[in-house]
């Protein structure tokens, strides 16, 4: 057991590394999510510095700014979901998250420590992304440097047990 991963999944774990595709789609979806809540609440707070100040204030006229904005709103989207459930809105739509190589949840210092290492798999020319598609436990460099893994959290059976149940109950009616 090298990766230090338990046989035995624990509560709510499935067991199974999340695979490359399904990692990429969340990834795509929080990218959506997170520029679509960005630039709702950018647009929100420009109107409301016109309403009250009669000033019309654009984004590009402040491009430091905005770009210091997006990178903290970035870092709190990632960094907040995954330190409260380990999931951001993609990984929940896609049945996947983030926890600790134990299989426990992870805390709020690998969320942060993850979401400030997740940029280091970009600027290394995608290479950090490597490790996802051909190591047997699927890290990242930013999941090794977190001591973190993505697995698939939902549990098909569970689910199609409560879909039968529904169906029962309809039926005794």
């Amino acid at each position: 057991m090298a990766s230090g991963v338990p046989t035995k999944p624990v509560e709510g774990r499935q067991g199974n590394y999340a695979g490359a595709v399904t990692r990429l789609v969340a990834f795509a979806a929080d990218v959506g999510a997170s520029w679509g809540l960005f630039t709702v609440g950018a647009a929100a707070l420009t109107f409301s510095i016109q309403l009250v100040s009669g000033v019309k204030i654009t984004l590009t006229s402040y491009q430091v700014a905005s770009l210091i904005s997006l990178i903290i709103w970035e870092f709190l989207y990632f960094a907040y979901q995954w330190s409260l459930g380990g999931k951001t809105i993609g990984m929940a739509v896609l049945g996947i998250r983030v926890v600790r190589t134990d299989g426990t949840p992870i805390g709020p210092r690998q969320a942060v420590v993850r979401t400030l290492t997740l940029p280091l798999s970009f600027l290394l020319l995608g290479l950090g992304f490597i490790g996802i598609l051909l190591n047997r436990d699927r890290h990242a460099l930013h999941d090794r440097l977190a001591r973190t893994v993505v697995v698939y959290s939902w549990d098909a059976r569970a689910a199609r047990l409560r879909w039968l149940a529904s169906q029962d109950a309809g039926t005794a009616n």
